[in-house]
């Protein structure tokens, strides 16, 4: 073995100067490809540890050639840019080739591939097989029973979140802070692992970040450009626990063995969503013996091995619903619901007849189903979501289930605005909670505790009349000039009125009425049509905008309200009374009583209001 043209993956490795080590070779060439230095140069350009592991070997080489061990000399063409665009294709691979063929020199490679291609066209090759001794990870030594995340970033103390769901604590590990070559010892012995250990997975691989996903540990690692210094993010699950163990009611139990086929699972971050899909997973799977699949990116969930876990197939998502509609699981689990495509996929697949898992992020119970309900036809939501779970400090705190009716909606009251009607009600209780339906061209989705909440002051719009009002407005806009003055008041929920300028009255109006009634059966009450300047001045007050400036607190009541007198309040009591601006503003400079007297009021959380004056 006189002649030696290595490949990139030999070069990266550093096959050549183990050869060395071990076998008494007499003087050999190394051929190294222009081709494998030009794609050693783009991956240490990109940031990415092999490239620059790959040009340290070649230095190492020189080193060798400079003692005499070895003579190195560089040949071949430079790939193009469609050799570059079609790499993954092999085109690179066959340049190298084809100087291993006219130099008629031994290939070295650990591509396993490339060796076997290499031998179908007559050409000698040596596969360096490198072996990959199982070991922990060195960030690995971080974690103990407590630990749900290790953070590792340059310049910067080892700090780790430690605790359960709801009782986290933000710890510093040590006070040594990392440099970046330490950080890049990790990173290398992380990406090593990926492309030897079968149960480590490269997830994601964009120029700036890596997610990798080894055994029950979640890896991020962001670099510039995309982030200002190298950063290293380790997440594992703290809790394993079984569905027994989060004390369900009998009549929960009962619906997620017989009748829950599409169910959301939401929670905040950290709030213990992952723990329980993998309970409810484990059910399915070892209790009810269910098929269950999993489509997940990164697969970071803990399961059984009769779960077969699904990344995205060639990057999609939607490559992985169509093997999966072809297989047909009794359950899949989709682990997280983020974008467009990923609620349409689990809607797609649930109206499929396949029963379905999601997870989402969410801060209240509602917002799990609100977000599928502003990407599906409404009635099909019931069909897609039956049963929604939400997670908070490791235990369920809301179960919420969906049923259709046509009724009219909560705080509406004439019989021709029924309609299609999605509630949404406690399931244990049976409270009805939250009501979605279409007003107009809105989708709606009505709180009912804040329908039907008491307020004593007169002046209370319901959420309602407020929408109504929007929706009045909305449609008397498109009949009038843009800069027309227009208001809409609901005076009753079976009447409101509109507010414009004379010379637009008849075009509301319409012949003979048409336009008005048309409007009214659109929007379903009563509309009244009246001269702008007639309109009664409210005197509810209001809250009030302010402004801060290095001189001057500004108070801003809109342009709508210039020069005119207003009491200023403080949590409904009276503070000052003042005249607005043109623009609407009443200006207070900083330094005297008053501008502190209300700075330290907005500090404890109290109201500025507005009251105007007759």
């Amino acid at each position: 073995m006189k002649c030696i043209i290595p490949d990139t993956s030999a070069v990266i490795i550093g096959a050549i100067s183990k050869i060395m080590e071990k076998e008494d070779l007499d003087f050999p060439e190394i051929i190294v490809p222009e081709a494998v230095v030009c794609e050693l140069e783009h991956q240490a350009n990109a940031n990415r540890p092999e490239g620059r592991k790959g040009l340290k070997e070649l230095q190492k080489l020189q080193d060798l050639q400079d003692e005499g061990e070895l003579a190195v000399t560089f040949k071949g063409k430079r790939p193009s840019n469609y050799d570059i665009r079609y790499a993954k294709s092999g085109e690179i691979d066959s340049i190298i080739r084809d100087l291993a063929r006219s130099e008629m020199g031994t290939l070295l490679t650990n591509d396993k591939v490339q060796a076997e291609v290499a031998k179908s066209q007559g050409i000698p090759v040596y596969f360096y097989e490198q072996k990959y001794r199982e070991k922990p990870l060195s960030i690995e030594k971080y974690f103990d029973d407590t630990t749900m995340s290790v953070h590792l970033k340059e310049n910067v103390v080892p700090m780790a979140k430690k605790g359960t769901p709801g009782h986290i604590d933000f710890e510093i590990l040590n006070e040594k802070r990392y440099t970046y070559r330490e950080l890049q010892r990790i990173v290398e012995e992380i990406l090593d692992k990926a492309k030897n250990d079968p149960k480590t997975y490269l997830e994601s691989e964009k120029e700036g970040s890596y997610v990798i996903q080894s055994r029950e540990y979640r890896i991020s690692i962001a670099y510039p450009p995309f982030s200002e210094a190298l950063e290293i993010t380790a997440v594992r699950p703290v809790a394993n626990i079984d569905l027994n163990e989060y004390h369900l009611s009998e009549k929960l139990l009962e619906r997620i063995r017989t009748n829950a086929e599409g169910i959301l699972i939401s929670g905040s971050p950290g709030a213990g969503k992952s723990t329980f899909v993998q309970a409810i997973g484990k059910y399915y799977s070892s209790k009810l013996n269910k098929i269950v699949k999993t489509m997940e990116s990164p697969r970071d969930l803990q399961l059984p091995d009769e779960i077969t876990q699904y990344a995205p197939l060639e990057g999609s998502m939607e490559n992985t619903a169509d093997v999966l509609l072809l297989v047909r699981p009794d359950y899949t689990i989709y682990d997280e619901l983020r974008k467009n495509v990923d609620f349409n996929i689990f809607a797609d697949m649930r109206l499929a007849g396949v029963g379905m898992i999601g997870v989402v992020h969410a801060t209240r119970p509602i917002d799990a189903i609100q977000r599928i309900a502003s990407r599906v036809e409404l009635g099909v939501i019931p069909s897609i979501v039956d049963t929604s779970i939400y997670i908070e400090d490791g235990q369920v705190r809301s179960v919420y289930e969906t049923r259709m009716t046509v009724k009219v909606p909560t705080g509406m009251k004439e019989a021709d605005l029924a309609r299609p009607v999605i509630e949404v009600r406690d399931f244990e209780s049976g409270e009805l909670k939250n009501e979605i339906y279409t007003y107009g061209e809105q989708t709606i989705v009505m709180d009912i505790d804040l329908v039907n909440g008491k307020n004593n002051d007169e002046t209370f719009k319901s959420s309602v009349d407020r929408i109504a009002e929007k929706e009045i407005l909305r449609k008397v806009k498109k009949l009038v000039p843009k800069k027309a003055k227009v208001d809409v008041e609901v005076i009753s929920p079976e009447r409101a009125n509109i507010y414009i300028p004379e010379e637009f009255i008849p075009k509301i109006i319409g012949k003979n009425g048409k336009r008005i009634a048309e409007i009214e059966e659109s929007i379903g009450i009563s509309l009244g049509v009246e001269v702008i300047d007639s309109k009664p001045v409210s005197r509810a007050p209001f809250e009030v905008d302010i402004l801060h400036t290095k001189k001057q607190l500004i108070l801003e009541l809109g342009k709508d309200n210039g020069r005119k007198n207003f009491d200023i309040q403080i949590d409904g009591e009276y503070l000052l009374t003042a005249t607005t601006s043109k623009k609407g503003e009443i200006k207070i400079k900083r330094g005297i009583e008053l501008s502190d007297f209300i700075i330290e009021a907005l500090e404890m959380g109290f109201k500025i209001t507005a009251v105007q004056k007759m």
